[in-house]
């Protein structure tokens, strides 16, 4: 069975990480969509930096669910499996299932890692970095987040990555949970993957642009339907 998923934010929400959207989001009255841009950081980057290490607490302190549990335990019998993500969390690394992990290699975190701080001229990187307004120790300029912001272009390489797994071969699964959709790469991304005969299962408790294209519909939370759903997978 080769397999591509796709979760978005709402998988995360289940493990008390806030969506961007709603007034739950919000970060001391203040809209992170607006914080979450370049001009945002260069206008204020302290402010920024402080919203994004409350962000990384807030992110440690949070468990994987049984939504991220299920994704391993599909990866784990699948013959061939990608998970793109577009979550910058680590819940998808640290999930667990029957002792496994997913590989780093089998997950595309397309909008980012936030525990990844890069510097904003040059190539230089590193795992966090806790000071106020850390420096490039390369090049001296302020470094940031390594999230994709609101305006900015996805990686080149991840989008690569997500391409040559498709060049291979079409899919018999593909599972789109958690998200809005309200990117154009989703929909087209889980309609070119899946193949003539395959399966496409959209799970959201709402309707999505992608819901018209679903060969099944699951409105029900990630965590209560994935499990089910891929205990129903192997099951064949």
């Amino acid at each position: 069975m080769r397999v591509f998923v796709i979760t978005g934010a709402g998988v995360s929400a289940e493990s008390g990480i806030p969506t961007f959207r709603g007034k739950d989001g919000y970060w001391r009255n203040l809209d992170p969509a607006k914080l979450a841009t370049p001009e945002a950081f260069a206008k204020n980057p302290k402010l920024v930096w402080e919203w994004y290490r409350e962000r990384r607490q807030r992110i440690r302190s949070a468990q994987p669910n049984p939504a991220h549990q299920a994704i391993v335990k599909l990866a784990a019998h699948a013959d061939q499996f990608l998970l793109v993500t577009q979550n910058v969390d680590d819940l998808h690394l640290r999930a667990e299932s029957e002792g496994e992990r997913l590989s780093p290699a089998k997950i595309v975190q397309i909008h980012g890692d936030i525990f990844e701080t890069r510097c904003s001229r040059c190539e230089c990187s590193r795992r966090e970095q806790e000071e106020d307004l850390p420096r490039c120790t390369d090049c001296g300029e302020l470094m940031r987040p390594g999230v994709v912001w609101f305006g900015e272009q996805l990686d080149l390489r991840k989008i690569e990555q997500v391409e040559n797994y498709f060049a291979r071969a079409s899919c018999d699964v593909v599972i789109v949970a958690g998200t809005t959709a309200a990117f154009g790469y989703i929909i087209d991304w889980a309609l070119r993957a899946r193949d003539q005969n395959g399966q496409l299962i959209e799970v959201n408790p709402d309707p999505t642009p992608l819901s018209g294209f679903a060969t099944h519909l699951i409105r029900e939370p990630a965590g209560i339907a994935l499990p089910r759903l891929v205990d129903e997978l192997l099951a064949g």
